[in-house]
């Protein structure tokens, strides 16, 4: 039943012979790797304006055009940089894999620590954005935001599971859905506000008293300092984000694969670069009014195409749907890198491990679980997760961009002269973006990923001093020559019956040096049982009884254990426990799980082997052990009578 539903939930497996049937195509990877980067265009204008509004109320717009006009080359030069990593790296990485190769452990390390942050932010922002899409058209769904973005969360992960290509087939739809009713929107919009057939909103005294304390009209441009427009300019730089996805996941695309890669990047940052830049143009003209309860692009949506309007709401279910697809890229990125970081031994080695549909299962449920948590600790607000998201996104493009640099210069290929001036400017723009985050938006948010970037890294650098302890204790030296050890069995046994009787006979057939038989008795008349049944049946194994007056298990087994150890030197214990099989899986309820515990109690006990020995126990009188118990006792179940 479970195979069943996995198999309806997830999909038939997926063999790794077949894993070239498993690349997508240029049209597809631009929904997995792009929506990210493109549905910032939903919330990038309306986070500067949220920096802007309660300081210059109104003249917050006058700013708007002049900070988006920085935005555009800071976007053009960050691509023109991960274009040269894509062809220099195409097996993937992103920052990861470039400052590993070039810049060391240490850097390499903090950028992989910033990619899983910028991922998993990714999701919760993505998620939150795309909710305020849709309770924005739909005021009684506000009270289930949370509610909704963790059903979000749970959808992505289950069309993820079923495999990229799969998934990316599915979503591909609502992206260029949103990138047509957008760009309708846009040109629309701005033809009627050019030709003057729409004017600026009408100002809503109550929302923007809420927004700028009270501030309403016209603000005070002198409180608009040098340190609130960088403030605001980092929270237009959101734009950037998910630019990097691409160069991450090169190796999924079809042949050729860095030029394939190349292509989908520059028609991103087309897309992403026109459409960021228009919005701010025409929510300059149109002076939306900002509040929490309706976001910017509803408002221009509603001015342009009508409030209620078909085409209002296909912008509106459009904009949820890519802002739920942009936490797709992070589905996609965030499982390949923690891959990556596993196989080089700093993550657990699960997340290495691909599923039956050839997709990294487990990155992909933390990655779920995780974000998550931040949506409900966050109330599933974007505006407040936003500080946090930007420092990991420009700390891993900095990275990037110094190790390409490295990388020109210790090669020296064609034109490399060239490529290092493109990706010095890269990465001093990008660190100067960074130090902006960091210095302006500190106090609210941004010391979280500043203090969690470190301690992932330390946490990395835990797990990979675990992995060479273990190597070096499992390494085999040329002159190793493994010692002989005697080798003593304790049979575990409750009652003679057949599964004891064959868990006997196995124990015989291994000829130990030592075999002895074990019984836990709580009280004189189980021991009495226990010994009369031994006689009865003339064992030729000799029988220990161990008392336990508190009607303890494990404790007297390892007080027996201890004794057999100071009894023979250079000893080896195998404990065996006999265990019967129901036929039907809630049935084993019926029976305790003390040999469960056990098992995994000396399986850290040193130079002891625990083996189970299965009975099957069927239906219709056959295979069914006669237990034999004391004419004048019911017996409790023990460990040998447990079910596997």
């Amino acid at each position: 039943m479970t195979s069943l539903l996995k198999r309806i939930v997830v999909g038939r497996p997926v063999a790794s012979s077949d894993e070239h049937s498993t690349r997508i195509p240029k049209v597809i990877a631009l929904a997995i790797f792009a929506s990210d980067a493109i549905s910032s265009t939903a919330y990038a204008t309306e986070e500067i304006l949220h920096v802007l509004v309660p300081v210059a109320a109104e003249d917050a717009l006058e700013f708007l055009i002049p900070i988006s006009l920085v935005v555009i080359p800071l976007l053009a030069i960050v691509v023109f940089s991960y274009r040269q990593t894509i062809f220099a790296y195409p097996s993937g990485g992103g920052s990861y894999g470039v400052s590993k190769e070039n810049l060391g452990r240490g850097p390499s390390l903090v950028a992989g620590a910033s990619l899983l942050v910028d991922y998993t932010l990714t999701v919760a922002v993505s998620i939150s954005a795309g909710t305020a899409a849709i309770t924005s058209a739909v005021p009684e769904l506000r009270e289930y935001r949370v509610a909704l973005c963790l059903a979000f969360i749970a959808l992505l992960a289950l069309a993820n599971l079923r495999g990229l290509k799969e998934s990316g087939t599915v979503f591909a739809v609502p992206t260029y859905v949103y990138v047509l009713a957008l760009g309708g929107l846009l040109s629309y919009g701005l033809f009627q506000v050019f030709s003057g057939d729409l004017g600026a909103l009408p100002p809503n005294e109550e929302l923007y008293n809420e927004a700028t304390d009270g501030a309403f009209g016209r603000g005070t441009l002198g409180g608009v300092t040098v340190l609130l427009l960088l403030r605001a300019f980092s929270s237009g730089a959101v734009a950037l984000t998910g630019v990097e996805a691409i160069s991450n996941g090169v190796p999924t695309f079809k042949q050729p694969q860095s030029k394939n890669a190349s292509t989908t990047l520059g028609i991103m940052a087309v897309i992403l670069g026109v459409y960021f830049l228009a919005i701010s143009v025409l929510a300059h003209r149109l002076q939306p009014t900002l509040n929490d309860d309706e976001t910017i692009l509803s408002q221009l949506g509603g001015a342009v195409f009508g409030d209620g309007s078909v085409l209002y709401y296909v912008l509106q279910i459009a904009t949820m749907a890519i802002l739920i697809l942009a936490a797709n890229t992070a589905f996609a990125g965030f499982p390949g890198i923690a891959s990556i970081l596993a196989k080089d031994g700093f993550l657990p080695r699960q997340l290495h491990n691909r599923g039956d549909r050839l997709v990294y299962s487990n990155g992909i449920i933390g990655l779920a679980v995780v974000s998550g948590l931040l949506i409900v600790i966050f109330g599933g607000v974007t505006t407040a997760l936003i500080p946090l998201y930007a420092v990991g996104v420009f700390l891993g493009f900095t990275l990037s961009q110094v190790g390409m640099v490295v990388h020109h210069r210790r090669l020296k290929e064609s034109g490399w002269k060239r490529h290092i001036a493109i990706n010095a400017v890269g990465a001093t723009a990008t660190l100067a973006v960074l130090l902006v985050v960091v210095v302006s938006k500190f106090a609210i948010g941004a010391w979280v990923p500043v203090v969690l970037i470190p301690l992932i890294v330390v946490v990395l650098r835990a797990v990979r001093r675990h992995y060479d302890r273990i190597a070096a204790a499992l390494h085999v030296p040329d002159d190793y020559k493994p010692r002989h050890q005697t080798h003593t069995i304790v049979v575990l046994v409750a009652s003679v019956h057949r599964a004891s009787l064959a868990a006997l006979a196995y124990a015989k057939s291994l000829a130990p040096e030592h075999l002895v038989a074990l019984t836990i008795a709580a009280d004189a008349e189980e021991v009495e049982s226990i010994q009369a049944q031994w006689d009865h049946f003339k064992l030729d194994v000799a029988l220990h009884i161990e008392s336990s007056p508190y009607r303890e298990l494990t404790g007297p087994v390892l007080t027996y254990l201890d004794e057999l150890d100071a009894q023979y030197d250079n000893d080896i214990i195998t404990v065996v426990l006999p265990e019967f099989v129901l036929s039907k899986w809630y049935e084993q309820l019926l029976h305790n799980q003390s040999a469960l515990l056990l098992k995994a109690r000396l399986l850290f006990r040193r130079n002891t082997v625990v083996v189970s020995v299965p009975y099957r126990v069927d239906k219709g009188g056959i295979d069914v052990p006669g237990v034999m118990e004391s004419p004048t006792r019911s017996r409790t179940a023990t460990p040998a009578d447990e079910p596997v």
